[in-house]
Formats: C-alpha cells, structure tokens, sequence
C-alpha cells in the first residue's frame, strides 16, 4: 500500500500562524519549508515535515500532537526549551517519578510542554 511507504506528517492547528511562526521557528528551532501560505506554514524536524496551519479548532486536542525521541540529547533539549521561556507541563501517572520538570520511568526521561495555542509537545531521551 502507498500510504505504508510514505512518511507521515504531524499536523497541528494554530489560533495565529504569527504567533506560532515565532514559537515554530524561533522557540524549536525548526526551518520552514515550502510555500509560505497566509495561514499554513510547513516546518523541517530532521526529516519530518511538520505542517501548522490556522483553525478555529487550535488547541482543543488533550493528548499528544507532536513527540521528538531525542536521545542522549535530552538534558541538553530541556536546558535550551528552558532558557527560551517554555514551561513544562506536570502530569499525576501511575508509575512515573515527577523529578523537576522530568517525568521518569524505568530509565526514560519524557517531558511535555505546550505550544501558545496549547498544543501538547513530548520529547524522550529515547530513539538516536
């Protein structure tokens, strides 16, 4: 099937591609590629295409829109999302030591921030 062949692309609704232009770009770090819509906006994430784009339904998903698996580099993302202003979410699950803002579980570190639309965000010293 074609569709098992081709990589995915998250996608996440925005309330203001401006504003999410500057957490996008600015805050992550991420290159936008492609055409530059007036209300869509598509970002390179290693090789993964992430693609925002304006609705009036931005921010009313309550589980996980994007994940990066960042590996070792994990302290050293929570260190950079941290000196640029992001402020991590603190979730209550069953056996999962809050440390910080660091969720541990059976050796993996996971946290969750959101964008400005309150999209939810996960990285993972897991994967690389």
């Amino acid at each position: 099937m074609i569709i098992a062949d081709v990589d995915a692309q998250p996608t996440v609704a925005v309330k203001s591609l401006d504003r999410a232009k500057t957490f996008y770009g600015d805050v992550l770090g991420l290159k936008p590629v492609g055409p530059n819509m007036p209300t869509v906006q598509a970002y390179l994430a290693g090789r993964t295409v992430i693609i925002v784009y304006e609705s009036e339904f931005a921010g009313t998903n309550q589980g996980t829109a994007i994940t990066w698996a960042v590996g070792g580099g994990f302290d050293h993302a929570i260190t950079e999302l941290k000196d640029k202003g992001v402020r991590f979410e603190h979730y209550d699950m069953p056996h999962v030591t809050l440390n910080g803002d660091v969720h541990e579980a059976g050796g993996m570190k996971l946290a969750w921030f959101k964008d400005p639309d309150g999209n939810i965000i996960h990285i993972g010293n897991y994967g690389h």
